[in-house]
């Protein structure tokens, strides 16, 4: 089976290839010309010259495609144009495409956010696919766009969607820096409340992707994929300490006021950079959240998802992947 997918150069997008080829497909990416092929080079994957960004450069994409995942998007953006540009209308791109030029689609996968739906109310109250979306920050309306575009095509395209939430393992830098501070002796901590996450490891989350395209029970549904467990930053933080050796840490509190204050500079000065900041005041906002944690069990009853991965495995997978490339 011949498939597409966006944003294989990516963190999540690059394991999905991997996983998809392990498991016999034939596989296509769509890169710009001017791509970091980093996580591609030496593998058996089609690629083909366009953006989501340039419907024109979509036909050859979808040539002959069964399967479509839709991994890329925009996680940084200097305003909420910006964010709707590259999540909704991009995807929008990308649907039309595939009802134009994909006769034989089998799935149209598109990968979205818990940031789409909102925080939970409390530890005990998750949220899960019933919950009423009202994301916080310009990100998570622009994945809700997004989403919306896909289940427009609902009755055109066999289509499903799934939603992460943080997600972390080896290629990913986002959370790198977490890493880098424990390493230091320090342990983070956003404010002085006990805070609860969803936390899945990408390849668990890669599986669970792939997982959701092949079942034929979730066609026209939306799935949160992500661990059975909830974590403490407490938590997360004692267990990286421990596995990179690190006695007697010191907790690092920041305040929430430091927190947008902080986060406030970050966005002014961003503005005269060549790239968006990583922190700004919705970033703020996102990580000052009590309770981002979801439930996975319509995946596991439509499709048998199971976290396979434990924090422990996975902070260790981790730890040794940055060290072997010299960013620990």
């Amino acid at each position: 089976m011949k498939v597409l997918i966006t944003g294989a150069t990516g963190f999540i997008g690059s394991h999905v290839a991997d996983l998809l080829l392990e498991r016999g497909y034939d596989v296509r990416a769509i890169a710009r010309s001017t791509s970091n092929l980093q996580w591609l080079k030496g593998k058996k994957i089609e690629l083909v010259d366009g953006s989501i960004s340039n419907p024109k450069s979509l036909e050859k994409a979808m040539k002959d495609v069964e399967m479509v995942f839709h991994v890329a998007g925009l996680t940084a953006a200097r305003n909420a144009e910006e964010f709707m540009q590259g999540n909704r209308d991009g995807t929008r791109n990308m649907l039309e495409a595939a009802y134009k030029f994909a006769p034989n689609l089998q799935r149209f996968l598109h990968v979205s956010s818990l940031a789409a739906v909102r925080p939970a109310d409390s530890p005990d109250k998750p949220v899960d696919e019933s919950t009423l979306s009202a994301p916080i920050t310009s990100y998570g309306i622009s994945k809700k766009a997004a989403e919306d575009e896909v289940n427009s095509f609902a009755n055109k395209l066999p289509i499903t969607i799934v939603r992460p939430p943080a997600v972390y393992g080896q290629r990913e830098t986002a959370i790198l820096d977490f890493f880098k501070t424990v390493n230091k002796g320090f342990v983070p901590h956003i404010g002085f409340n006990e805070k609860h996450v969803s936390l899945v490891h990408g390849l668990d989350l890669s599986r669970g992707i792939i997982e959701a395209a092949e079942s034929a029970n979730t066609i026209g549904k939306t799935y949160f994929i992500s661990s059975e467990e909830f974590y403490t930053w407490e938590q997360i933080g004692s267990v990286t300490a421990k596995i990179l050796g690190k006695k007697g840490t010191i907790p690092l509190r920041l305040p929430h006021f430091l927190v947008f204050g902080v986060a406030g500079l970050s966005e002014f000065f961003g503005r005269f950079s060549a790239k968006p900041p990583v922190l700004n005041f919705e970033k703020g906002r996102d990580i000052t959240q009590a309770y981002w944690i979801c439930s996975v069990d319509r995946a596991k009853t439509d499709f048998g998802y199971r976290q396979k991965i434990s924090i422990e495995d996975g902070i260790r997978q981790t730890v040794e992947w940055y060290k072997s490339m010299g960013w620990l």
